[in-house]
């Protein structure tokens, strides 16, 4: 028998960075984006960023165009109508029971149709919306210069766009600082050799979607600078004084400066400048360096500054700086495949996540950091609580980038006091009521108080999931403490609330069970007549479990025992007591799981919500009971989805339990991917909310879906699975396959790292930051397995699960036993 080695590095204490079995950098290069023509579509250009800034640099024939957004720049407007006639939650609910369940729609009572238009008309404004921040352009003389295209190394972030100058190749190198948000470029030949401008004009233009009422831009204009600032008023139009402002107005200024200077006057090709914003380049023969950038905050304070020329060893400290954040950033984890694309897919996506989100940023919305004109404001550019705005945020845990979840923690603890505010006056319930769209301003009002899928009771377990997530893959106690528990808390004692209310558990309901009632399932049916599937939705039940879990196990944690006995008993009451799952027999499939009580197995669902007790439920996986598991897999193989939220969400939950293609799921990826190596919300089928008429890339042109950044995880969980405790390496991974991955994170704060090669685990490293006891599914079936801690010989482990404790500093060695 071939002997296979087992190795385990345990060390206490924060990550001091295990060694990769990838050179992860490296790896990362040989990944780049590139277009060998020019990218005159926006979803054509390279996508640059640095967590807060984000340029898309889109190149013409004629020009290079940056196209500038920012996460904290926002049109912070908003309205907060109707504050007095929303009412409350039993008032409305009232109106809806006495409709005839015979009704089509709640909408067929004038009443209520009155009511629906008038809680969604302050959602139906144009703001808050992310504010793009303007384009500028270099452009050049297209007899003397051609461009051949671009490409972007992601393993530093920089772009380089290649240009025929008289013949002779030149590259004009681009990328996003890591620490300020300013974009420098400058002009080398292939060589590397500093270079003169070959373009003859800069031009800073303000987003031609700008609202008539803002106040105008003001032009900044002199000998080595050009830009402009905008204000974004605070408060709707008629109200907002645009001569007086106000003091909670913000602005952005967009400011370009060049090492060789500007002039007026006619250029090259003898034009004469229309534009305030628009300079010629001086061709005094100096080498091209510049840089534009982005500044925001609240206008009473931000001003412009002093312009100052860019210096070369500025540049060269900023691209050394962010060199090496871009090669930490890769060396938390990395993986190498024998298949290509399925690599691509890794390195590409974190890579756009690195560009959209950083720790001390506003979280990005809908569709992150880049944005020009409509482009990424559809639906607000919000936050949807119902999975969007949480899928992204799935990447940070098995991917060991945990910093990367601080932007999604504070933006729970943003909508905490709407939040709480709505559960007591709404509902007229303790904790909270997470809304399902919400925005990054300030707001006193519900945003989305529409009682359809503004009744979506998911969506508040649902939004804290993830700061419980967060401790689970750390083991930090003080993020618990500080920042998970209270809203964890706030989300249980609203459901605990909810579902103890006379008309969710009682006499009328024929059981003693806790129900949720009534609630709506994710966008698909809204609120019924007679409430029709507005009862104990799968999503519902599975997250109120996941979270209701989550808090007895946190209260244990804190050893908060004693003042949290009082709802812990209520909690345990309840899950003693939850609702079934709803199933439907199917002649062809077999007994499935629904979304709802009443559904059949014909539905064509916009999300997988009859597989959510698989995840984000958390409840089942590849070790259900033979009968739950088969009603699974009958589920997934009977689920009809009509695309455009389901790309990482279904093929997740095919992963966890084991059988997704992932042949077919790289079909799928590249089907809605764009150009520019993102991957869009695209139709599947119609028979949903779709028709045959319906245009099925239609959502690939509202912008850079940042969800499906988090693509990686789905390749993560065929890797590797921790969710329930035990580490199962390669749960749906042919072994045929030769595979590598150093450092994903697993439950437990431990970072894994495997090596897969002719079917045999050759390596296998762990590293433990907090000592947690390891909990691992033998990987070699029953084989006895000998532990040597630090050297030494001991104890030996047999069976299916290898349990042992581990301590700071410990390194420990496993071998299979002959």
């Amino acid at each position: 028998m071939k002997k296979v080695v087992l190795f385990l590095f345990v060390l206490a204490g924060h990550y001091c960075g295990m060694a990769q079995l990838t050179d992860a950098v490296a790896k990362a290069r040989s990944h780049p984006i590139e277009l060998n023509k020019p990218a005159v579509n926006f979803f054509e250009g390279a996508v640059l960023g640095n967590g807060g800034l984000g340029v898309v640099v889109a190149t013409r024939p004629d020009a290079v165009v940056f196209h500038f957004g920012h996460n904290n720049v926002w049109d912070i407007r908003i309205a907060e109508n109707h504050r007095d006639e929303i009412g409350t939650f039993n008032e409305v609910i009232t109106k809806v029971k006495a409709l005839s369940p015979n009704l089509k729609s709640i909408s067929d009572d004038k009443e209520l149709k009155d009511y629906l238009n008038l809680t969604s008309d302050n959602y139906r404004k144009p703001y808050p919306r992310p504010f793009p921040c303007g384009t500028a352009l270099l452009g050049f003389d297209r007899r003397e210069v051609e461009l051949l295209g671009h490409k972007t190394d992601i393993s530093t972030g920089v772009c380089e766009v290649y240009l025929l100058n008289k013949g002779v190749k030149l590259i004009l190198e681009i990328f996003s600082d890591a620490e300020t948000d300013v974009l420098w470029f400058r002009l080398k030949d292939e060589q590397g050799n500093a270079q003169p401008s070959c373009f003859n004009r800069i031009r800073i233009t303000p987003d031609g979607q700008t609202p008539k009422e803002f106040p105008k831009y003001t032009v900044i204009n002199d000998s080595v600078s050009l830009g402009f600032r905008q204000i974004l008023p605070s408060q709707e139009p008629n109200v907002y004084n645009v001569k007086e402002g106000h003091p909670k107005d913000k602005t952005f200024i967009l400011e370009a400066r060049l090492g060789s200077g500007f002039a007026e006057g006619i250029n090259t090709i003898g034009f004469e400048s229309r534009y305030p914003t628009e300079r010629y380049i001086v061709a005094d023969g100096k080498p091209l360096l510049g840089s534009i950038s982005l500044r925001e905050g609240f206008a009473s304070e931000l001003k412009p500054t002093r312009a100052e020329t860019p210096q070369m060893q500025s540049y060269e400290a900023a691209l050394q700086n962010t060199r090496k954040q871009w090669a930490d950033y890769w060396n938390k984890s990395s993986v190498e495949f024998a298949d290509d694309f399925l690599e691509k897919i890794w390195y590409w996506n974190h890579y756009f996540f690195n560009c959209a989100v950083k720790a001390g940023v506003t979280c990005p919305g809908l569709f992150a950091n880049w944005s020009r004109g409509n482009i990424g404001t559809a639906w607000h550019g919000d936050y949807h609580m119902n999975y969007n705005t949480q899928q992204p945020f799935w990447l940070p845990f098995s991917s060991n980038r945990l910093d990367k979840n601080l932007p999604y923690v504070e933006l729970v603890h943003h909508l905490l006091p709407i939040s709480r505010k709505w559960a007591k006056e709404y509902y007229g319930m303790r904790g909270a009521f997470f809304p399902h769209s919400a925005y990054p301003v300030e707001m006193t009002l519900h945003p989305y108080p529409v009682p359809d899928w503004g009744w979506e009771v998911f969506e508040t377990p649902w939004t804290v999931q993830g700061l419980w997530w967060h401790y689970l893959y750390s083991m930090d106690v003080d993020f618990l403490r500080n920042k998970a528990f209270a809203p964890i808390k706030d989300a249980v004692m609203f459901l605990v609330d909810y579902m103890t209310r006379p008309d969710a558990h009682g006499a009328q309901w024929n059981d003693d069970k806790y129900h949720i009632f009534p609630s709506v399932p994710p966008e698909l049916y809204g609120l019924q007549p007679g409430f029709k599937f507005n009862y104990d939705t799968q999503v519902d039940i599975t997250l109120a479990k996941f979270i209701f879990k989550a808090f007895i196990e946190a209260v244990d944690a804190l050893k908060y025992q004693k003042q949290e006995a009082a709802l812990v008993k209520d909690v345990k009451k309840i899950l003693a007591d939850m609702p079934e799952y709803s199933t439907a027999d199917s002649e062809t499939y077999g007994t499935i799981y629904t979304s709802v009580p009443g559904e059949n197995d014909r539905m064509v669902y916009n999300l997988p919500a009859n597989l959510m007790h698989v995840f984000p439920g958390e409840e089942y996986g590849q070790d259900a009971s033979p009968d739950v598991y088969q009603k699974l897999v009958n589920t997934f193989r009977a689920h009809q989805n009509e695309g455009g939220n389901e790309i990482v969400l279904m093929n997740l939950q095919a992963a966890r339990l084991g059988i997704l293609d992932i042949e077919k799921f790289k079909r799928q990826v590249n089907y809605a991917m764009l150009p520019n190596k993102t991957v869009a919300d695209y139709v599947l089928q119609s028979g949903g909310r779709y028709s045959d008429q319906t245009e099925f890339d239609w959502m690939g042109s509202l912008g850079i879906w940042l969800e499906n950044f988090s693509l990686p995880v789905v390749i993560n969980e065929c890797l590797m699975q921790s969710y329930n405790g035990t580490i199962h390496l390669y749960p749906n991974w042919d072994k045929r396959s030769d595979a590598t991955f150093s450092t994903l994170r697993a439950v437990g704060a431990f970072l894994v790292s495997s090596k897969l090669t002719g079917g045999e685990i050759v390596t296998l490293r762990l590293l433990s930051e907090k000592g947690s006891r390891c909990k691992i599914k033998n990987p070699w079936g029953n084989a006895s397995v000998r532990l040597i801690r630090n050297g030494t010989p001991s104890e030996t482990l047999s069976g299916t699960l290898l349990s042992f404790p581990t301590t700071a500093n410990e390194e420990i060695e496993l071998k299979e036993i002959q």
